[in-house]
């Protein structure tokens, strides 16, 4: 679409309004004050089978249409002239363009001509109202530096953290009903089982793999020899099954006790280190702990002496109590700690929420893309023939016209070039444009505007409101522009978005520099950008 978009040289040749005179376009005055109605007439003659179409319209251009007179009908010979009234007005001075309006006779379409008219103000008797002075400009106070912004991205970040961490870790710890099991040996087996059934080495989840074998294996000394496992180290549980067997009278030879002492270390450093066992290995691993589980379990002596086992109940529950003390401290540093950055986020952000906005805090913490570009680094550059420099907040790209424009309005032009950023669709749209051309042409740049807002309306742009005014840049060249509203339409997901733009248009011998911007309307930042580009414009001399 935006390569298409400006092929804005039909705006200077005839051909572009070439079309049988069938509609006469008059206007009862060209001058009026604010809110007077222009009286805007339409005539056409045509026979007495010919259907007539006038558009109901509520603005024409940026007139409002205060007025639809009914069709007058006057028979002349084997004819009917048809006269149609508007009345127009327009609440803000300055100087307007009323755009060609289509009418349909025999449903072919046929343009008006576009006026030119002038609202003025209405004077201030002076002598009667009473005068005041202008206020003096009130500064704002912005004593709150950048920091800020550090500081509220730092707790912005620690809260997304802690966030993050509750969630995964509430995810990974997901309420699994236990099945009951009849003997510790037997739970043991089956999580065995199921843990093959994962296929977590195929996947590459080895770490996850390690942290279950060695769970279940951890499970099964607490439950079945009475020794808090699950929280003791590789070291201290080693030494506690060395214990337990010499107390309880089991049977171990030492390869047992050094294979699962082996196993836990290996898991240590796959957890811990990020050490990668081969295949092998972790067969190796996975049946040594099943072999383990088993002697363990034949090791344990049928009965045992109520004393002794009491005495080993006790010392597991008083280790596991203080295992758990030391658990619930830690848990409670967190959730103070969480609760903090949490708070801290919150009230920050309602602070500025209060001070600065919502919109603010949202484009300032989520992001914008116009205030992106508004901040970025701008480039300052020379495009086209005869040069228009501007600063823009990225570098427009070359835009090839052979492949954009008709072979018969190529042939009228001696050298064109444009160059393009964004797209109409977007959040920002900026275009440069400059060409020369073969033949001596008188270059009406109202006309050229007017030509160019038909090319817009052709490629998605509807409901456009044009306004027009004098524009004089910084080294005093003369040119118009023009801006206002329209609709843009999005073909890709059917939406249309309201736009302003702004038009740029100066004339040279034999040549014509053109600039555009167009983007979303209500974007201050967008507004912001528009203005620093317009203040930039400079122009160099057209040369033969």
């Amino acid at each position: 679409m935006k390569l298409k978009f400006y092929i804005f040289l039909f705006l200077l040749s005839s051909s572009i309004f070439a079309q049988q005179k069938q509609v006469e376009t008059s206007i009862d005055t060209t001058k009026n004050k604010i809110g007077a109605e222009f009286k805007l007439t339409l005539k056409t003659v045509v026979s007495s089978k010919s259907k007539v179409v006038f558009p109901k319209l509520k603005n024409i251009g940026p007139l409002e249409v205060i007025q639809s007179y009914p069709i007058d009908t006057v028979k002349k010979n084997d004819t009917y002239e048809l006269i149609k009234k508007y009345g127009l007005t327009q609440f803000d001075s300055g100087k307007y363009t009323i755009p060609s309006i289509k009418i349909l006779i025999d449903k072919k379409p046929f343009l008006t001509d576009s006026i030119r008219v002038e609202v003025a103000n209405v004077k201030v008797d002076t002598l009667q109202q009473k005068m005041y002075d202008i206020k003096d400009i009130t500064p704002v106070d912005n004593g709150i530096g950048d920091w800020w912004k550090y500081v509220l991205g730092l707790i912005i970040i620690l809260g997304i953290g802690a966030f993050v961490y509750r969630f995964v870790k509430k995810r990974q710890q997901k309420k699994i009903e236990e099945e009951v099991y009849k003997t510790p040996i037997e739970k043991a087996t089956s999580l065995l089982n199921n843990l093959e059934q994962k296929e977590l080495v195929q996947k590459g989840e080895i770490k996850e793999y390690y942290s279950e074998l060695t769970d279940i294996a951890r499970n099964y000394i607490e439950e079945a020899i009475h020794i808090p496992a699950m929280e003791s180290t590789t070291s201290e549980l080693i030494q506690a099954i060395r214990t337990a067997s010499t107390k309880k009278k089991m049977t171990l030879t030492p390869e047992t006790v050094e294979n699962l002492e082996r196993v836990l270390r290996q898991a240590d450093l796959v957890k811990f280190a990020k050490s990668k066992p081969l295949d092998f290995e972790i067969t190796d691993d996975r049946n040594k702990i099943q072999k383990v589980i088993l002697t363990l379990d034949n090791a344990i002596p049928t009965e045992v002496p109520a004393e002794e086992e009491d005495q080993l109940l006790n010392e597991a529950q008083k280790q596991k109590q203080i295992k758990l003390q030391l658990l619930k401290k830690r848990n409670k540093r967190i959730a103070i700690a969480a609760g903090t950055v949490l708070f801290l986020l919150i009230a920050t952000t309602a602070f500025f929420i209060v001070t600065k906005g919502f919109t603010y805090v949202k484009d300032n913490l989520i992001g914008h893309p116009s205030k992106e570009l508004l901040e970025s680094e701008w480039v300052k550059s020379e495009y086209g023939s005869p040069g228009v420099v501007i600063e823009t907040p990225k570098v427009l790209k070359r835009v090839d016209t052979q492949k954009v424009l008709p072979k018969e309005t190529m042939a009228l032009i001696k050298e064109m070039q444009l160059f393009t950023y964004g797209s109409m669709v977007g959040n920002f749209y900026v275009t440069v444009s400059t060409s020369k051309f073969k033949n001596p042409t008188d270059i009406d740049l109202a006309k050229a505007l007017e030509g160019t807002l038909k090319v817009i309306e052709a490629q998605g742009g509807q409901n456009i409101i044009v306004k027009q005014e004098d524009f004089q840049t910084s080294a005093g060249i003369q040119g118009l522009k023009g801006y206002g509203t329209m609709t843009v339409f999005n073909p890709a997901d059917k939406t249309s978005t309201k736009a302003y733009y702004e038009l740029l248009l100066f004339k040279q011998d034999q040549g014509l520099q053109q600039i555009m911007i167009l983007h979303e309307e209500g974007d201050t930042y967008a507004n912001d950008i528009t203005t620093r580009i317009l203040n930039s414009v400079e122009l160099r001399k057209a040369s033969n």
